[in-house]
C-alpha cells in the first residue's frame, strides 16, 4: 500500500496528482528547483525537497537527485507525471532498485517504446498500420514533404517539416541538435508528412492481471509547433469502423509490450480516413482530463491502484457520456511567432462553475520564469454535446481575468468559435491557415472605450477628495478647465490611444460624443453609449493597466513612462525578443560576415522552445555580442546588421 508519494515533476501536473492523493489519504512530497522555490506545487505538498539549481538538466532531469529526495522524505512511491523523466527507463529502474514503487509502466515497456524507430518495428509486427520510413540520405523529390522527428521524447521537440530537398541537411542538423538538448539523444528519423492529417489518440489503461481498457478517442489536431493547444473527447467525425480499428490497434499495442498503467497510443488519420501509428506515450498525457470527464474516471487514482498490484475495477470500462473540450492557456504571444512571455502573474481568475475544471500550477501573484514550459493552466468543459462543451469553454475563457504577461486566451476563444472548429473540420494545419485571422487586433472602437475607462479610473485614483473613492456623473457640462491627456498603448498590437478629460467640481469628465459616464471609481467604470451600458473593471500594476469587460480584456501601457528598447538602438540591431539562452550561432558567423535577409543567425532557447533570430536585411554583420551559452534578458543587443544599401562604397 502506498502511503507517501513523491511526484517527480512540477507545475500543474504535480498539483493535479496531489489532488488525487489528498482524496485517497496519501501523503505527498514535492521536488523543486531554486527557480520553483515559491511555486504552487511546493506550497501544496506535505513535504518538499530542494534540487539545487534552476535549469531542468540540473534539477528535474537528475534522476539520482530525485531518488535521493524520495528516500530522504520517507516516500514509498514515485509518480513521474509527464515530461522530464516520465519516459526514462533508466529512471524507472533506479526508482525500483531503491525499493520504491514506480507509478508507471514496466521498464521493459518504456524501453521498447522509448525509441520511435523501435516502436514502429514492434507495431508493424503486431499488425498496427504504419507510415513507411524514409532514409534521409536517399530521399528524393517525390518523397517530399518529409517530417523529421526525434526518436526519443515528444512535445514537438526535434520536429521539422521539409518541403525542399536543399533544406534537408540543415534541418536534419537542427532537429538532431534540438533532440540532443531536450532528450540527451540526437537520433532523428524521417517519414512522409501527411498534409491535413488529424491527430487522434486512444487512452489505454492496463493492469498486471491481463486487463486492458481502451478509453475511447481524443482529437488533438489543433497544434502549434507540433504541440497541442485544444483537445477533445471523443474525437468527432469518426465512423464506427474507424473507431473500432483505432481501439483494436491501441489494445494490440498495449498487449504487445506487456503494458501496465496509463498510456496513450497516437495515430495520424489521413484525409482519406486511413490511420497510421505515430507513437505510444508511456505516461499520463497532458490532455487526460477530457477522457476523465467523459468516462467519469480519475486516471491518477487508477494509476495508483494498478501500481499497488490491484486489478482494474471491471473487465470493461464504464460507458462514456457527453463531450469534453480542453484548452491550454499559455503565456505566449501567438501573433509574434508564439513567443513565450515571462513576468509577474498579477491575477489568474477563471470562473468556478459546474461542468468547468481548472488544472493549474499558478495562482495570482506568482512569477512566470524562463526555465520551463509557458503553460499557465488547462481549462476543461464537459457538456452533453460537443457544441455545448465548446460554447461553455469559450465563454469561460472570455470571462477569465488574466493580468500579467500576454497569453493565448483570445486565440483560444476565437479558435473554439471558428467555423472550421464548429463544423469539426479539424487537421494539424488549422493554425497555419487561420492564424492571421485568429490573432487580429481588437476592434479599435471597443479598445478605445476600454482605454477611456482606464483613464477615468486613473483620474479617480489621483483625485484628492472623492467621497468613498467613487465619482458619479450626470449630464455633460461645458467647463472652461483645460483638458488633461493620458496616452496609452494597447498590448500587444501597439495601437495608441490619447484620452482627454477635464476635472470638474464633481470629479472628471471626458469629451466623447455620444458617450455618457454613469460612474467611475478606482477599480470600476460604467459607461453608456447608444443606450447600451457596459461595465469595466480596472487593475493598475506599475506601468500596465488591465481592463476587463463582459466580452474580453484589454491591456494598456501608459506611454509617457516607457520607451521601446528598439527606439534606443541603431538600425539593424537584433534584440532578444525574450529572456533566454543562446544555444547556436549560424556557421561561420562573426563580425564582418555577409548575411542575407531572413537568414537565421542566432538560436535562442526559452521555456522549452527554440527561437530563430533572423537577419533583418541583406548586408554585413558589423557587431556580434551573442555567444553559445550566453543568458540574455529581453531587449538585449545580440548583433547588428548594416543594410547593404546603406553601406559606404569605395
Amino acid at each position: 500500500m502506498i502511503t507517501t508519494l513523491l511526484v517527480a515533476n512540477r507545475g500543474e501536473i504535480a498539483c493535479r496528482i496531489f489532488r488525487t492523493c489528498r482524496a485517497l489519504g496519501i501523503a505527498t512530497v514535492a521536488v523543486y528547483s531554486d527557480a520553483d522555490a515559491g511555486a504552487l506545487h511546493v506550497r501544496e505538498a506535505d513535504t518538499a525537497v530542494r534540487l539545487p539549481g534552476a535549469t531542468p538538466s540540473d534539477t528535474y532531469l537528475r534522476g539520482d537527485l530525485v531518488v535521493a529526495a524520495a528516500l530522504a522524505a520517507g516516500a514509498d512511491a514515485v509518480h513521474p507525471g509527464y515530461g522530464f523523466l516520465s519516459e526514462n527507463a533508466g529512471f524507472a529502474a533506479a526508482v525500483q532498485d531503491a525499493g520504491l514503487v514506480w507509478v508507471g509502466p514496466p521498464v521493459e515497456a518504456i524501453e521498447l517504446m522509448a525509441s520511435k524507430t523501435r516502436a514502429k518495428k514492434l507495431m508493424a509486427a503486431a499488425g498496427v498500420p504504419l507510415l513507411a520510413p524514409v532514409d534521409p540520405a536517399a530521399a528524393r523529390a517525390e518523397d517530399l514533404p518529409l517530417l523529421l522527428k526525434a526518436a526519443a521524447g515528444g512535445g514537438g521537440r526535434g520536429m521539422r517539416i521539409v518541403r525542399e530537398l536543399g533544406d534537408l541537411p540543415g534541418e536534419l542538423t537542427a532537429a538532431a541538435a534540438e533532440a540532443l538538448s531536450a532528450f540527451g539523444d540526437g537520433e532523428v528519423f524521417a517519414e512522409p508528412y501527411v498534409e491535413r492529417g488529424r491527430h487522434v489518440e486512444v487512452q489505454v489503461m492496463a493492469d498486471e492481471h491481463d486487463g486492458v481498457w481502451a478509453l475511447g478517442t481524443r482529437d488533438c489536431s489543433l497544434q502549434r509547433r507540433h504541440q497541442k493547444v485544444i483537445e477533445e473527447a471523443p474525437a468527432p467525425g469518426l465512423d464506427d469502423e474507424l473507431r473500432d480499428r483505432l481501439r483494436d490497434a491501441a489494445t494490440a499495442a498495449a498487449r504487445a509490450v506487456g503494458y501496465r498503467g496509463a498510456g496513450t497510443v497516437e495515430f495520424l488519420v489521413a484525409a482519406d480516413g486511413r490511420p497510421y501509428f505515430l507513437e505510444m506515450n508511456t505516461r499520463l498525457q497532458v490532455e487526460h482530463p477530457v477522457t476523465e470527464a467523459v468516462f467519469g474516471l480519475d486516471l491518477v487514482a487508477l494509476q495508483l491502484r494498478v501500481a499497488e498490484g490491484e486489478p482494474l475495477p471491471s473487465t470493461a470500462p464504464p460507458q462514456p457520456t457527453g463531450h469534453a473540450v480542453e484548452a491550454r492557456l499559455y503565456a505566449e504571444d501567438p501573433a509574434r511567432d508564439w513567443q513565450p512571455q515571462t513576468g509577474a502573474l498579477h491575477l489568474l481568475d477563471v470562473p468556478d462553475e459546474p461542468r468547468l475544471r481548472l488544472d493549474t500550477g499558478y495562482t495570482s501573484g506568482d512569477t512566470i520564469g524562463v526555465h520551463y514550459d509557458p503553460m499557465l493552466a488547462k481549462v476543461i468543459a464537459h457538456a452533453p454535446t460537443r457544441t455545448e462543451a465548446a460554447r461553455l469553454l469559450a465563454r469561460a475563457l472570455e470571462r477569465s481575468r488574466i493580468h500579467g504577461p500576454v497569453t493565448n486566451r483570445d486565440l483560444l476563444v476565437r479558435s473554439l468559435r471558428h467555423p472550421d472548429f464548429v463544423a469539426a473540420r479539424l487537421d494539424t494545419g488549422f493554425y497555419d491557415r487561420h492564424l492571421a485571422a485568429l490573432t487580429r487586433g481588437a476592434d479599435e472602437a471597443d479598445q478605445r472605450l476600454a482605454a477611456t475607462a482606464a483613464a477615468l479610473a486613473a483620474a479617480a485614483r489621483n483625485a484628492t477628495s472623492i467621497a468613498g473613492g467613487f465619482i458619479r456623473f450626470g449630464a455633460w457640462r461645458n467647463l472652461p478647465s483645460q483638458p488633461q491627456l493620458r496616452r496609452y498603448r494597447s498590448e500587444p498590437d501597439g495601437r495608441e490611444h490619447e484620452i482627454a478629460y477635464r476635472r470638474t467640481r464633481d470629479g472628471v469628465a471626458v469629451e466623447v460624443e455620444g458617450l455618457r459616464v454613469v460612474s467611475a471609481g478606482r477599480a470600476r467604470v460604467t459607461l453608456e453609449r447608444g443606450d447600451v451600458t457596459r461595465h469595466f473593471d480596472i487593475l493598475a500594476r506599475d506601468d500596465r493597466v488591465y481592463v476587463d469587460t463582459a466580452t474580453g480584456s484589454y491591456t494598456f501601457t501608459a506611454l509617457p513612462r516607457f520607451t521601446d528598447p528598439a527606439e534606443r538602438t541603431e538600425p539593424g540591431s537584433l534584440l532578444a525578443p525574450m529572456p533566454g539562452t543562446v544555444v547556436r550561432l549560424a556557421d561561420g558567423l562573426a563580425a564582418g560576415a555577409t548575411v542575407e535577409a531572413g537568414q537565421p543567425l542566432i538560436w535562442l532557447e526559452a521555456m522549452k522552445m527554440e527561437h530563430r533570430i533572423l537577419a533583418p536585411a541583406s548586408g554585413t554583420l558589423t557587431a556580434l555580442h551573442a555567444a553559445v551559452g550566453l543568458q540574455v534578458e529581453v531587449g538585449a543587443l545580440l548583433a547588428v546588421v548594416t543594410d547593404a544599401q546603406e553601406e559606404p562604397t569605395a
